[in-house]
């Protein structure tokens, strides 16, 4: 059986350490917040998570391959394992950039139910409430519908006001 050598367990650690950061990166939250409060600063939490990962494992790797067991040798091993940081740095933070600032569609509002059509699914009486079913964004909904007139289950509605953002107001297409 053969012993590890103490300096590749410390840079295990400091690339476990790195993985631990990143998940924490990927949950939200702002450990490590660096610079103003309201943007990243200098340094992106995701860039100080890829350092320390590829540091400490890329300097691991390079101990374990020299066998570190000099000084020199451990210096060597971090020079390593800085060689593999840089690029993985850069990369998390350009990946992390690019997944923050991506384009995406407004979050859709009652406004958009009017004009929708769907099915009901639940019959629809002349007082009270059934439900129906409609796509907004692409996406199935369901609601709760009224009527002037009862309307059948299975009958195409078209939504023409939407009195909440669970319960509309329904005519037969």
């Amino acid at each position: 059986m053969q012993v590890v050598a103490t300096g590749t367990l410390i840079f295990l650690i400091i690339g476990g350490a790195g993985v631990a950061v990143m998940a924490l990166a990927l949950l939200g939250t702002e450990l490590l917040h660096l610079g103003h409060l309201d943007v990243d600063g200098p340094v992106s939490v995701e860039a100080v998570a890829g350092f320390l990962g590829a540091f400490g494992f890329g300097a691991a790797i390079v101990n374990e391959l020299l066998g570190g067991r000099t000084p020199g040798m451990v210096a060597a091993a971090v020079a390593g394992g800085a060689v593999a940081a840089v690029p993985a740095a850069w990369l998390a933070s350009r990946l992390g950039r690019a997944a923050r600032d991506m384009p995406t569609d407004p979050t859709p509002t009652r406004d958009h139910l009017v004009g929708a059509l769907g099915l009901v699914v639940t019959p629809v009486p002349a007082t009270g409430y059934g439900e129906v079913r409609v796509r907004v964004a692409g996406q199935p909904v369901k609601l709760n519908a009224r009527a002037d007139h009862p309307i059948p289950v299975g009958a195409q509605i078209f939504v023409v006001q939407a009195l909440s953002e669970t319960s509309v107001h329904v005519e037969t297409y």
